[in-house]
């Protein structure tokens, strides 16, 4: 029935509507009245049309998502005590922060689910700790994510966890150890967060695990399994909503497309969160709006897991209650909203097909270009990754410090009887710690915090 719904009504074709639109403008032109340049270098247009869009790329997408608690793990003892909690209040995956290898994993895997996905978030690299986490987990069913990322840390300290052979020795022993759980990972949320635009973030993450890819081809079939395993892309999602999705949905297909080329059939697995870039300290609430839209995004792009900030984490120490509004975020959109009821949403729509195709086409143009230079860790090195992300950072914050782009509460509509001096318990600013390093690291920045900090030297105690 649907099918013949429109069938009296006459096809319009793309010139058509161009040449109606154009004829209303009277005598003004289409292309700079109508179609506006981002950021991003993307032309988006007015109106878009079936004649005009592109074929959906085929991508196999999740048939969920999951709502991902992230939690820091001080004590193995009281962190499982937390996380068994929060599995009763909404949460369906696990992200623990492990600082030290001193961990009890009896500990704080007891009565854990075995359903229940777990990313294990080691700020450290050892040998032992690896062997002794590949011992638990082969008499255990749990699945698994080891977000290892070795190019990650030195992206963002600017050095290695010991010296480039000794964490590529340990990543193999991750390797060779991974069984059936995801040993690979790439942070490419730093790129977001440090200012790169859509394009590079899509170019830096491919390119950053095609180091890997690289490594694990020069092994030949001593890691043929890793091959197979998903690769955990932890994904920083803005808050320009289509763009987003489009987003992670290049980013699927990109990934998909560099692994066929190596003969791999490992997958792109994503872990997404909201940006920092775009948080304020003061009229913090707006947070909130912030978080709920980048989420959506992250959902609607395919996202397989979603951790959410919660309003406050700029300036209070982790707490209950920002946690419970954060988590109750996506129990909302997925529960009332009906945001899990769908596979693959966007698919078909011109809008999102045509963003997602200029992003991979843009994307992989840089891509090839850090590959004739020899790749990400040369280029890295060089200095030229954090020249081209500093360049599109510079841009971002002239557009804030302009008010070209707006933040409300902050550079817009702003409250000038806020008062934050005595809220903070975090220091919410970029910390530079002078020492050495091998290379200039990739830093994350807040576009309000220059204007924050002025802020909080006008208060008065």
């Amino acid at each position: 029935m649907s099918s013949g719904l429109f069938n009296s009504f006459d096809k319009v074709s793309a010139k058509q509507w161009k040449q109606k639109i154009q004829a209303d403008l009277d005598g003004a032109d289409y292309n700079d009245s109508l179609i506006w340049k981002s950021g991003d270098g993307i032309d988006v247009k007015p109106f878009y049309h079936p004649e005009e869009a592109p074929e959906p790329a085929p991508m196999e997408l999740p048939c969920g998502w999951n709502i991902c608690e992230q939690l820091y793990v001080a004590s193995a003892e009281k962190t499982n005590q937390t996380a068994r909690k929060l599995l009763t209040r909404g949460a369906e995956s696990l992200w623990f922060i492990l600082p030290n290898e001193e961990i009890d994993l009896q500990m704080l895997f007891a009565d854990i689910p075995a359903e229940i996905p777990v990313y294990l978030d080691c700020k450290f690299l050892s040998q032992e700790f690896t062997t002794k986490l590949a011992a638990y987990f082969s008499e255990k069913s749990h699945r698994i994510f080891l977000l290892t990322d070795i190019i990650g840390k030195l992206a963002r300290t600017g050095n290695w966890f010991h010296n480039l052979r000794q964490d590529h020795d340990y990543m193999d022993t991750i390797l060779s150890a991974a069984g059936s759980s995801s040993v690979l990972s790439v942070n490419s949320s730093l790129y977001q967060n440090a200012g790169a635009t859509i394009p590079q973030q899509l170019a830096y993450s491919l390119a950053h695990v095609n180091e890997y890819f690289n490594h694990l081809e020069q092994k030949g079939e001593e890691f043929s399994g890793a091959k197979q395993l998903p690769v955990v892309f932890q994904v920083a999602a803005g808050s320009n909503y289509f763009f987003e999705i489009a987003k992670l949905r290049a980013l699927r297909q990109l990934v998909s497309a560099l692994a066929g080329e190596y003969g791999f059939t490992t997958s792109c697995h994503i872990l997404a969160i909201p940006s920092k870039r775009n948080k304020t300290l003061y009229d913090y609430n707006v947070n909130l709006l912030r978080t709920t839209t980048e989420c959506m995004s992250a959902v609607l792009g395919g996202a397989d897991s979603i951790s959410n900030l919660s309003y406050d984490v700029l300036y209070h120490k982790s707490n209950e209650f920002g946690s419970r509004i954060a988590r109750n975020q996506l129990l909302i959109l997925k529960h009332e909203s009906y945001f899990e009821k769908v596979a693959n949403p966007a698919e078909g729509s011109y809008y999102v097909e045509s963003l997602t195709a200029q992003f991979a086409e843009k994307a992989l143009a840089i891509f090839r270009d850090i590959e004739k230079g020899g790749g990400f860790l040369k280029q890295l090195k060089e200095g030229i990754i954090q020249k081209k992300i500093a360049e599109s950072a510079k841009k971002e914050q002239e557009d804030f410090d302009s008010g070209a782009t707006v933040l409300v509460g902050t550079n817009k509509f702003a409250n000038p009887q806020d008062r934050m001096k005595k809220e903070i318990e975090l220091y919410p600013f970029l910390k530079k710690k002078f020492k050495k390093t091998l290379l200039q690291p990739i830093l994350e920045k807040r576009l309000s915090e220059k204007m924050e900090q002025e802020r909080l030297d006008l208060e008065k105690s």
